[in-house]
Protein backbone atom coordinates (compact mmCIF):
# COMPACT_ATOMS: atom_id res chain seq x y z
CA UNK A 1 0.00 0.00 0.00
CA UNK A 2 3.12 2.11 1.16
CA UNK A 3 4.64 1.51 -2.70
CA UNK A 4 1.30 2.47 -4.44
CA UNK A 5 0.58 5.72 -2.84
CA UNK A 6 4.22 6.67 -3.32
CA UNK A 7 3.89 5.56 -6.83
CA UNK A 8 0.76 8.04 -6.88
CA UNK A 9 2.47 10.86 -5.16
CA UNK A 10 5.16 10.34 -8.30
CA UNK A 11 2.60 10.62 -10.95
CA UNK A 12 1.53 14.05 -9.39
CA UNK A 13 4.27 15.52 -9.08
CA UNK A 14 5.23 14.66 -12.87
CA UNK A 15 1.11 15.48 -13.67
CA UNK A 16 2.28 19.43 -11.60
CA UNK A 17 5.81 19.67 -13.64
CA UNK A 18 4.34 19.30 -16.86
CA UNK A 19 1.60 21.68 -15.97
CA UNK A 20 3.78 23.97 -14.45
CA UNK A 21 6.23 23.76 -17.58
CA UNK A 22 3.74 24.53 -19.97
CA UNK A 23 2.14 27.64 -17.90
CA UNK A 24 6.26 28.87 -18.69
CA UNK A 25 5.68 28.40 -21.88
CA UNK A 26 3.07 30.32 -22.85
CA UNK A 27 3.72 32.88 -20.06
CA UNK A 28 7.09 33.35 -22.66
CA UNK A 29 4.85 33.15 -25.35
CA UNK A 30 2.71 35.93 -24.70
CA UNK A 31 5.89 38.14 -23.60
CA UNK A 32 7.12 37.53 -27.12
CA UNK A 33 3.66 38.64 -28.52
CA UNK A 34 3.49 41.55 -26.68
CA UNK A 35 6.90 42.71 -28.02
CA UNK A 36 7.28 41.37 -31.59
CA UNK A 37 3.40 41.61 -32.48
CA UNK A 38 2.02 44.77 -30.44
CA UNK A 39 4.89 47.07 -29.02
CA UNK A 40 6.45 45.91 -32.69
CA UNK A 41 3.54 47.51 -34.62
CA UNK A 42 3.50 51.03 -32.20
CA UNK A 43 0.82 50.52 -29.70
CA UNK A 44 2.00 52.64 -26.52
CA UNK A 45 -0.55 52.72 -24.21
CA UNK A 46 0.77 51.25 -20.85
CA UNK A 47 -2.72 49.78 -19.47
CA UNK A 48 -2.92 47.95 -22.84
CA UNK A 49 -0.06 46.45 -23.35
CA UNK A 50 -0.01 45.26 -19.26
CA UNK A 51 -3.63 44.02 -19.99
CA UNK A 52 -2.22 41.46 -22.91
CA UNK A 53 0.68 40.35 -20.36
CA UNK A 54 -1.93 39.53 -18.05
CA UNK A 55 -4.60 38.04 -20.03
CA UNK A 56 -4.27 34.09 -20.45
CA UNK A 57 -4.78 34.10 -24.00
CA UNK A 58 -4.84 29.97 -24.29
CA UNK A 59 -7.41 30.46 -21.80
CA UNK A 60 -9.58 31.27 -24.70
CA UNK A 61 -8.93 29.11 -28.16
CA UNK A 62 -10.20 25.60 -28.37
CA UNK A 63 -8.00 22.85 -26.74
CA UNK A 64 -6.50 21.52 -30.18
CA UNK A 65 -5.01 25.14 -31.15
CA UNK A 66 -3.72 26.09 -27.37
CA UNK A 67 -0.11 25.82 -28.79
CA UNK A 68 -0.89 28.26 -31.57
CA UNK A 69 -2.67 30.96 -29.06
CA UNK A 70 -0.14 33.62 -29.52
CA UNK A 71 0.35 33.57 -33.03
CA UNK A 72 -0.20 36.80 -35.27
CA UNK A 73 -3.17 35.58 -36.65
CA UNK A 74 -6.82 35.01 -35.70
CA UNK A 75 -8.19 31.46 -34.88
CA UNK A 76 -11.18 29.91 -35.33
CA UNK A 77 -13.59 29.60 -31.75
CA UNK A 78 -16.31 27.28 -33.77
CA UNK A 79 -20.02 28.23 -35.09
CA UNK A 80 -17.90 30.55 -37.98
CA UNK A 81 -16.56 32.51 -35.24
CA UNK A 82 -12.98 33.51 -34.81
CA UNK A 83 -11.11 35.15 -31.70
CA UNK A 84 -9.09 38.53 -33.04
CA UNK A 85 -5.22 38.82 -34.13
CA UNK A 86 -3.82 39.70 -31.04
CA UNK A 87 -2.65 42.98 -32.75
CA UNK A 88 -5.84 44.11 -33.39
CA UNK A 89 -7.03 43.04 -30.26
CA UNK A 90 -4.73 45.24 -28.50
CA UNK A 91 -4.97 48.03 -31.66
CA UNK A 92 -8.73 48.37 -30.79
CA UNK A 93 -8.38 48.65 -27.15
CA UNK A 94 -5.93 51.27 -27.07
CA UNK A 95 -8.31 53.47 -29.57
CA UNK A 96 -10.99 53.68 -27.16
CA UNK A 97 -9.09 55.00 -24.26
CA UNK A 98 -9.67 52.99 -21.21
CA UNK A 99 -9.53 54.13 -17.91
CA UNK A 100 -10.19 52.42 -14.70
CA UNK A 101 -13.65 54.27 -14.05
CA UNK A 102 -14.51 53.54 -17.70
CA UNK A 103 -17.79 51.47 -18.47
CA UNK A 104 -17.76 49.65 -21.64
CA UNK A 105 -19.60 47.69 -24.14
CA UNK A 106 -18.37 45.06 -26.70
CA UNK A 107 -20.75 43.67 -29.39
CA UNK A 108 -19.40 40.17 -30.49
CA UNK A 109 -18.44 38.57 -27.29
CA UNK A 110 -17.07 35.35 -29.53
CA UNK A 111 -14.62 33.26 -26.68
CA UNK A 112 -14.41 36.53 -24.44
CA UNK A 113 -11.08 36.94 -24.83
CA UNK A 114 -11.40 40.98 -25.69
CA UNK A 115 -13.66 41.02 -22.68
CA UNK A 116 -11.18 39.98 -20.52
CA UNK A 117 -8.89 42.53 -22.06
CA UNK A 118 -11.02 45.23 -21.74
CA UNK A 119 -11.48 44.18 -18.06
CA UNK A 120 -7.75 44.38 -17.21
CA UNK A 121 -8.47 47.91 -17.34
CA UNK A 122 -12.25 49.20 -17.01
CA UNK A 123 -14.59 49.02 -14.18
CA UNK A 124 -17.31 47.18 -15.70
CA UNK A 125 -17.31 45.55 -18.96
CA UNK A 126 -20.80 44.55 -20.77
CA UNK A 127 -20.79 42.43 -23.69
CA UNK A 128 -23.28 40.94 -26.13
CA UNK A 129 -23.22 37.31 -28.29
CA UNK A 130 -25.60 36.53 -30.52
CA UNK A 131 -24.65 32.83 -30.44
CA UNK A 132 -26.25 31.26 -27.38
CA UNK A 133 -23.28 28.71 -26.89
CA UNK A 134 -20.68 30.87 -27.18
CA UNK A 135 -22.48 33.62 -25.28
CA UNK A 136 -22.72 30.67 -22.09
CA UNK A 137 -18.95 28.87 -22.69
CA UNK A 138 -17.39 32.58 -22.65
CA UNK A 139 -19.30 33.27 -19.69
CA UNK A 140 -18.27 30.21 -17.58
CA UNK A 141 -14.64 30.82 -18.82
CA UNK A 142 -14.26 34.48 -17.38
CA UNK A 143 -15.88 33.19 -14.00
CA UNK A 144 -13.52 30.52 -13.73
CA UNK A 145 -10.94 32.93 -14.68
CA UNK A 146 -12.19 35.36 -12.35
CA UNK A 147 -13.30 37.76 -14.39
CA UNK A 148 -16.65 38.82 -12.41
CA UNK A 149 -16.81 42.34 -13.65
CA UNK A 150 -18.06 41.24 -16.90
CA UNK A 151 -21.24 40.43 -17.77
CA UNK A 152 -22.32 38.38 -20.74
CA UNK A 153 -26.08 38.76 -22.35
CA UNK A 154 -27.11 36.50 -25.42
CA UNK A 155 -28.65 38.60 -27.69
CA UNK A 156 -28.18 40.87 -30.67
CA UNK A 157 -25.83 43.58 -30.89
CA UNK A 158 -27.61 45.59 -32.62
CA UNK A 159 -29.60 46.73 -30.03
CA UNK A 160 -26.89 47.24 -27.40
CA UNK A 161 -28.03 47.00 -23.80
CA UNK A 162 -29.77 50.07 -23.40
CA UNK A 163 -30.38 49.33 -19.28
CA UNK A 164 -26.60 49.78 -19.19
CA UNK A 165 -26.02 52.35 -21.07
CA UNK A 166 -24.44 55.04 -21.40
CA UNK A 167 -21.40 53.58 -22.12
CA UNK A 168 -17.99 55.43 -21.89
CA UNK A 169 -16.57 53.17 -25.15
CA UNK A 170 -18.31 50.83 -27.18
CA UNK A 171 -15.93 48.05 -28.87
CA UNK A 172 -17.80 46.50 -31.98
CA UNK A 173 -16.10 42.78 -33.22
CA UNK A 174 -17.55 41.66 -36.39
CA UNK A 175 -18.00 43.96 -39.85
CA UNK A 176 -21.35 45.83 -40.06
CA UNK A 177 -22.53 47.36 -43.45
CA UNK A 178 -23.69 50.42 -41.24
CA UNK A 179 -23.06 51.90 -37.91
CA UNK A 180 -26.24 50.88 -35.98
CA UNK A 181 -28.01 53.67 -34.42
CA UNK A 182 -28.65 51.92 -31.05
CA UNK A 183 -24.89 51.95 -30.39
CA UNK A 184 -23.96 55.79 -31.29
CA UNK A 185 -27.25 56.46 -29.22
CA UNK A 186 -25.88 54.73 -25.81
CA UNK A 187 -22.26 56.15 -26.28
CA UNK A 188 -21.64 58.61 -23.21
CA UNK A 189 -20.95 62.06 -24.88
CA UNK A 190 -16.98 62.48 -24.52
CA UNK A 191 -16.89 58.52 -25.68
CA UNK A 192 -15.32 56.46 -28.25
CA UNK A 193 -16.37 53.51 -30.28
CA UNK A 194 -14.44 51.55 -32.38
CA UNK A 195 -16.23 49.18 -35.20
CA UNK A 196 -15.45 47.66 -38.69
CA UNK A 197 -17.66 48.75 -41.59
CA UNK A 198 -18.17 47.34 -44.62
CA UNK A 199 -18.94 44.24 -46.78
CA UNK A 200 -19.36 40.99 -45.44
CA UNK A 201 -16.30 38.76 -46.48
CA UNK A 202 -14.17 41.49 -48.16
CA UNK A 203 -12.32 43.98 -46.46
CA UNK A 204 -13.35 46.72 -43.59
CA UNK A 205 -12.36 49.68 -42.27
CA UNK A 206 -11.95 50.21 -38.93
CA UNK A 207 -13.85 53.64 -37.78
CA UNK A 208 -13.28 55.63 -34.64
CA UNK A 209 -16.56 57.33 -33.89
CA UNK A 210 -15.90 60.18 -31.44
CA UNK A 211 -19.13 62.00 -29.79
CA UNK A 212 -18.78 65.69 -28.52
CA UNK A 213 -20.50 66.68 -25.30
CA UNK A 214 -23.17 68.17 -27.66
CA UNK A 215 -24.18 64.58 -28.98
CA UNK A 216 -22.46 65.31 -32.22
CA UNK A 217 -20.19 62.29 -33.68
CA UNK A 218 -16.86 62.72 -35.65
CA UNK A 219 -15.28 59.66 -37.63
CA UNK A 220 -12.03 58.58 -38.61
CA UNK A 221 -10.75 55.64 -40.48
CA UNK A 222 -8.08 54.26 -39.01
CA UNK A 223 -6.92 51.26 -40.93
CA UNK A 224 -8.09 47.66 -43.48
CA UNK A 225 -9.27 44.85 -41.26
CA UNK A 226 -10.97 41.63 -41.66
CA UNK A 227 -13.83 40.50 -39.52
CA UNK A 228 -16.60 38.18 -39.79
CA UNK A 229 -19.94 39.65 -40.34
CA UNK A 230 -22.11 41.50 -37.36
CA UNK A 231 -25.90 39.20 -38.11
CA UNK A 232 -29.02 39.39 -35.87
CA UNK A 233 -31.25 42.31 -37.36
CA UNK A 234 -28.25 44.52 -38.64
Amino acid sequence: MRCARLVLACFALAAAARTAGAQDAFATARREMVVQQILGREVRDSATLRAMLSVPRHEFVPANLRTSAYVDFPLPIGHGQTISQPYIVAFMTEQIGLTPRSRVLEVGTGSGYQAAVLAEIAAEVYTIEIVAPLAVEAATRLQRLGYGRVHVRTGDGYNGWAEAAPFDAIIVTAAAGFVPPPLVEQLRPGGRMVIPVGSAGGVQNLMLIQKSADGATTTRTLMAVRFVPLTGRH
